[in-house]
């Protein structure tokens, strides 16, 4: 199984918003964001959370996520 990095903060920084904003804006809850903001690299992650923040970010998953170890 690979570990993954979601670019929350770059993401969330590009467009000036908070991680609270994200929260706001997505639906995702704030401490479920915060521990993927703060994560080096996970080996789960909740694909719905991973949907949302694509959706709200407007970007494909693929710019979401980076493989750290595969």
């Amino acid at each position: 199984m690979g570990i993954i990095r979601l670019k929350v903060r770059e993401l969330a920084a590009e467009k000036g918003w908070t991680l609270k904003d994200v929260s706001d804006r997505s639906g995702v809850v704030y401490s479920t964001l915060r521990t993927y903001a703060r994560s080096p690299g996970m080996t789960m992650v909740d694909f719905t959370a991973i949907r949302k923040l694509a959706r709200t970010f407007d970007v494909m998953i693929e710019e979401l996520v980076e493989v750290v170890e595969e």
